[in-house]
Formats: C-alpha cells, structure tokens, sequence
C-alpha cells in the first residue's frame, strides 16, 4: 500500500515541471506576436499628403517636318532636253534658268505668227487708203456710198486680222517661252533624274525644288491634350515650342505653333497642329523626322512621388495611412506619369496620408507611428532629380 502511494507521489512530482514547461512553450509565440505588434506601433515611417499645384510638363509629338515650299518642276511642252544649268544640291535663286528644252517647231510657229502679223498689217493700211480714197469719190458723188460702205467693211476685217495675228504671234511666244524652265521660287534642287538629250513629253518630271529656309512640323495632338491646350493659352498667341531630331538633339532655332486643324480625326481622335521653324544653316530636309516637344500645363494637378507606389496586377497602389494609423492598400489611376512625379487622375484626395517609405516592409492591417513630411519640399527634391 505504502509502495503504490509512493509510486503516485513520485508521478505527480514529475508531471508537475512538465506542465510548466508547457505553459511557457504555450505562452511564447503570445508574447512574441504581441512584441512585434507593440514594435510597429513604435517604429516611426514616413508619410506625405498629396500636392494640388498647377504643374507644367514637356510632351513629346512625333512630327512630320516639311519645306515651306516645295515643289515638283515639270515640262509643259514636248522635245529634247537640251541643257542643265544646275546641279543636284544646288541652291538657286527665283527666276533662275534651270533647263532648256529643244524644240524647233515653236520657233518656227513663231516666224509664221510674225509673218501673219506683218501680212494682216499691210493689208489694213491698203485697205485704210481705199477707204479714204472712196471716201473722197464719194462726197463728190462720183461713186455710191455702197462702195464706201464696203471699203470700210474691208478696213475693219483688216483690222480684225490683225487682232488675231497678234493673238497667234504672243502664243507662239508663250510656247517658245516654255522651253526655257525657271525657278518659281529660291530654293535647292532635288534630284535630276534626265540626262541631256533625253526626250520630254508635257508633264516630265525635271526635279523637285524646295525652300528649306523655314520648315514646317505637322504633329497630331489627342483631343484631351488639344483641348488642354486651348483653354490654358490666348489661341492668338504662337505658342513656343522646340524640336528634337533623329539624332536625339535639340534642333537650335526654337519654333512656334501658327496652325491648328479644323477638324478632329474620328479613327484616331487626334488633331493636326503646325509648328514652323527657322532652319539657318539648312539642316532640316523636306521629309524629315523629329518630335515637337511642347510644354503642358495641368491645373490644380493631384501629385504624388512615384516612389510611393507600387504596381499590383496591373494596378498602382498606395498605403493610405488611416486616422487610427492603419496602413490600408488602396488602388489609383494616373492622370500623368511625369519624372519621379504621378499626377493623380482617381483614387486619392489631397488629405490623405499616404506612406512616403517602408512600403517594402509593412502589410495591409499594419499599425504605424506616422511622422508627416513637407510635401512641397518632397515635391521641389524629385523635380530636380
């Protein structure tokens, strides 16, 4: 009896540090999970709040540049090249003489018309004595005045003869005239694609003649940004613009936009603005590229560091600090993507506090120590980086 007591005493006194073992095993991930709770209260993070600012921005067009002028310079007449008095690449003057076509036959439409001229003439001025002499005849009442009547019937279709000659003669002229090819304007040649001696028919392509002094560039603006742009500034004012080339520099004569379409593109939604530049040293060529790069202006623009965002499926988020210093994940749409900057279309308002750092190391549900940073300050620090 005494025996089996004893056994019992011995099992109760080594069940009892087990169980106390236990309890402390039991009770650690307790105080663990609530040192770690009590740590992120504690642990201090920065945030910032949304700046409403009027932010101004470079937007860059693809641009189709073009010569002020630009021209294709054709034959009007059929023959034979007979001259070049250019070169490709050259620069010409206005009325310059570029080409000669070789055609004998308006020369000689030109000695006929002469000839008809003078013909036409010698027989006004006989038919001018005639009518002055029966004239005479007839206040002497030798003759009728029937003959006179005709006799000034023959002066006037003299006279009309003439006209016509005259007409025929200045034709010949014009078409003799056609043979010489002059510059319509100053410009450089293009490309010369006939010989000497080739044979020209009405309409032959000569060269194309471009005045590359001034350029325009032809952009297309989507209709939000157009209409930004049109309330932001006076229209009769030419707004100031720059041009970047295929070589990714700045080409050095600023330009200005002068023209806007009349119309909206319906299958893409853009519009046609047109942007001249002065080209001094003639670098820009008609049918280049480049992109018009133009400043933007948005108003009362939501801004936010990019920094602070994460993307998710597609989807940019923020942690919005709440008045219990919860850190909730909430989704935006940005209006502008801009260096180091978003500018907030929807999802967030100007008095929210939104994690600045730390967004790495905290989750939704989190309790923070907020310390609230100088938004302008922050703002002012990316824009210069």
């Amino acid at each position: 009896m005494s025996a089996q007591l004893a056994t019992r005493s011995v099992r109760v006194q080594l069940s009892a540090p087990v169980l106390f073992v236990l309890l402390v095993v039991a009770l650690l991930p307790g105080c663990s999970s609530e040192t770690k709770q009590q740590a992120a209260q504690t642990e201090t993070y920065p945030v910032i709040q949304p700046v409403i600012t009027d932010t101004i921005y470079a937007k860059e067009y693809v641009a189709d540049i073009q010569a002020v002028q630009n021209v294709e310079i054709r034959t009007r007449i059929e023959g034979y090249l007979d001259r070049i008095y250019v070169d490709e690449g050259t620069f010409v003057q206005k009325g310059q003489l570029l080409f000669t076509v070789s055609n004998p036959e308006y020369r000689e439409e030109l000695l006929k018309a002469q000839a008809s001229l003078k013909n036409a003439m010698a027989e006004a001025k006989t038919a001018d004595v005639e009518v002055k002499s029966v004239s005479l005849l007839a206040g002497k009442q030798i003759i009728s005045g029937i003959e006179l009547e005709k006799a000034q019937a023959k002066l006037a279709a003299s006279q009309a003869k003439i006209d016509e000659a005259r007409t025929s003669e200045t034709a010949a002229r014009l078409k003799l005239a056609l043979t010489q090819i002059r510059a319509p304007f100053a410009g450089t040649i293009d490309r010369i694609p006939n010989k000497v001696g080739s044979l020209v028919g009405e309409g032959t392509l000569l060269t194309t003649l471009s005045d590359n002094r001034q350029v325009f560039a032809y952009f297309n603006v989507p209709e939000g940004e157009y209409l930004d742009f049109m309330t932001a500034h006076n229209p009769l004012q030419k707004r100031a613009v720059s041009l970047l080339l295929a070589n990714n520099r700045l080409h050095g004569s600023p330009g200005a936009i002068e023209k806007v379409d009349g119309q909206i593109d319906r299958s893409t939604g853009n519009i046609a603005f047109r942007a001249r530049f002065a080209n001094p040293r003639n670098l820009l060529k008609h049918g280049s590229s480049g992109k018009v790069r133009m400043n933007q202006t948005v108003t009362n623009a939501l801004l936010i560091p990019q920094q602070a965002a994460f993307e998710l499926q597609d989807k940019l988020f923020v942690f919005v600090v709440g008045a219990d210093n919860r850190v909730q994940m909430r989704s935006f749409v940005p209006r502008l993507r801009l260096p180091q900057l978003y500018v907030v279309g929807s999802g967030l308002s100007a008095s929210d506090r939104i994690l600045y750092e730390g967004i790495q190391t905290v989750k939704e549900g989190d309790i923070i120590q907020p310390k609230l940073l100088s938004a302008p300050q922050v703002m002012a620090q990316l824009a210069r980086q």
